[in-house]
């Protein structure tokens, strides 16, 4: 490594530290909350209406309304690994509904979406009726004669990683006990499960659960670190109260052989899970049979921080098991049912010709289920677009053919034809394309102007009328395509520029964009290692998704062929 490239990373942390030092918040300054209407605003305007036949949104709040489906009742907030965090507070998409509907709300939960079993951390309580449950550390094992408690804390999440625990004072192996009561809502047979990077068993009322303490199998719990999701079943009776009690051992307690490629951190962890078990069939034939019986009707699918994570990857696209089956027998039953879709990435939408509204909703923070409810009812119209392209079939993702290693290599043979720019090389139209995204009210883009001045400069105008009948936002999109080339291939066209504009019923404004133009029209030059901008004439195109129906186009001209290096 070069000292000039070493001094350069140095230099990259000391000033992050130096901004640090600027915040003027003291070194381990307590937590405080923050609850921000922008956090709301935020979960509003990134959502996609993908499709609205027949204006079945936004809905009437006079009318009743069926909510349906997985992530009704859970707070889908984020990806998980890194990209999770502990909230304050959570909203539901369901209580979101239900804040917003006048006439009533009825609910029925179809299928589950999770691939483990949810945590129940949040539905414990402890001894003194506090919402959790309780963890005592100890040095000696619990066959020991004296046990002395090192520390004692009450937790709300039973997904529990000890990284970054500092206590100086823990023997090689130490343990955890974890206890807390829980109340069935429902009878039935309830499922348990018990994920370790250590080992432990749980129990309810003293009775043996689930044993992941012998002939331990690896899986991708504690991001490859831990074990499958050992499971167990009891019959429970509402209402009762059950005392769940789990004794754990830290991660060298563990005899299991560490799976290859696998970074082992930390001193270990636990994850506690279990629900009602669900007759899949039996719950969707319930869920069609309430659709059928009402005028409005959402179902919530998609994926969650379990399914989308760093340390893994989908093998797939397909939403998780029987969801396509609850969402066809829903539409089936109502046709006009509102399909809305929470994931970081594209899911298949097999049902997607049959169903008439699609939203796609990401994870939306912890204001998702208000952020989503004040566009499903019209208090905010949609205004998002497509950061990424969805194609119909896993197959036709430019990555496919290539998502393998070879002799040690990762191979990118899709070259520069990723998102937008492979489905219109190969002619293969996607699900929804990239940049599309429908509003509540319609606009029209008129008149486009190019205005070439000095410096490279082009700047790119055009006009957009708000001709519905509410206000809205559009987001005026600016795409290059370049003239043949000798040397390179180059995309149909790639988008250089974008601009947001407000708009109220019947109002007019107009749209400037700035670029570039060596820019706009550079590809890189592996040849002479710089970017390089052919002299030609290139076509700006001006519309409201990568696929408009209809495109303003105007030419523009570079007179001489530039290289450059850097930006």
């Amino acid at each position: 490594v070069k000292k000039s490239e070493l001094n350069d990373r140095i230099r990259a942390i000391l000033r992050l530290v130096s901004s640090g030092l600027r915040t003027s918040i003291p070194e381990n300054a307590p937590k405080l909350e923050l609850d921000r209407p922008e956090d709301r605003t935020l979960a509003r305007q990134t959502q996609v209406l993908l499709k609205n036949e027949g204006n079945i949104l936004p809905f009437d709040k006079d009318k009743r309304i069926a909510v349906i489906g997985p992530n009704s009742k859970i707070a889908t907030i984020s990806g998980g690994g890194s990209a999770s965090l502990t909230p304050y507070y959570t909203v539901t998409l369901f209580e979101g509904v239900s804040a917003k509907a006048s006439a009533g709300v009825e609910w029925a939960q179809g299928v589950y979406s999770h691939q483990m079993l949810p945590t129940i951390g949040s539905h414990l309580q402890t001894h003194n009726g506090r919402e959790g449950f309780t963890i005592k550390l100890y040095n000696n094992p619990p066959e020991a004669s004296h046990r002395e408690l090192l520390e004692e804390r009450t937790l709300t999440d039973s997904n529990v990683l000890f990284a970054g625990f500092d206590r100086q004072d823990l023997a090689h192996i130490w343990h955890v006990d974890a206890e807390g009561i829980f109340t069935a809502a429902e009878s039935g047979l309830y499922d348990f499960g018990l994920c370790v990077y250590g080992t432990a068993r749980l129990y309810i009322d003293d009775e043996l659960i689930v044993d992941n303490v012998e002939n331990q199998r690896s899986g991708p719990s504690f991001i490859g670190c831990g074990t499958v999701e050992e499971t167990g079943t009891k019959e429970l009776v509402a209402g009762q109260h059950y005392k769940i009690f789990l004794r754990w051992a830290s991660a060298n307690s563990s005899t299991r052989v560490k799976p290859d490629g696998v970074v082992l951190f930390g001193h270990g962890g636990f994850r506690i899970a279990g629900c009602k078990r669900l007759d899949f069939d039996v719950s969707i034939m319930e869920a069609a049979d309430l659709a059928r019986s009402v005028d409005q009707v959402v179902l919530f699918t998609g994926l969650s921080g379990e399914w989308e994570s760093e340390g893994q990857d989908r093998p797939h696209m397909n939403l998780p098991p029987s969801n396509d089956d609850l969402i066809s027998a829903v539409l089936d039953a109502n046709p006009n049912t509102v399909i809305v879709v929470q994931s970081g990435t594209p899911v298949a939408m097999p049902w997607a010709d049959k169903a008439k509204a699609i939203v796609q909703a990401w994870f939306g923070g912890n204001e998702t289920g208000n952020g989503i409810a004040d566009v499903l009812y019209g208090d905010v119209n949609p205004s998002g677009k497509l950061p990424l392209t969805m194609p119909r079939r896993i197959q036709d993702n430019p990555a496919y053919s290539n998502y393998r290693c070879e002799g040690g290599r990762t191979l990118y043979g899709e070259d520069m034809y990723v998102g937008y720019r492979w489905y219109e090389n190969i002619e293969t139209a996607p699900l929804f394309p990239f940049g599309h995204g429908l509003s509540y009210t319609t606009f029209e883009m008129t008149n486009l102007e190019l205005r070439q001045g000095g410096s490279n400069n082009l700047t790119v105008s055009c006009q957009v009328e708000n001709n519905g009948g509410r206000a809205g936002a559009q987001v005026v999109q600016v795409y290059v395509a370049a003239p043949k080339s000798h040397y390179v291939g180059r995309p149909v066209k790639e988008l250089k520029g974008f601009t947001k504009v407000f708009l109220e019923a019947g109002e007019t404004d107009k749209v400037e964009i700035d670029l570039d133009l060596v820019q706009a029209t550079s590809y890189w030059d592996e040849i002479e290692d710089k970017w390089c901008s052919e002299a030609g004439t290139y076509k700006i195109m001006v519309g409201d998704s990568s696929a408009a129906t209809k495109f303003l186009t105007k030419k523009a001209t570079v007179e001489k062929t530039t290289w450059w290096s850097g930006l």
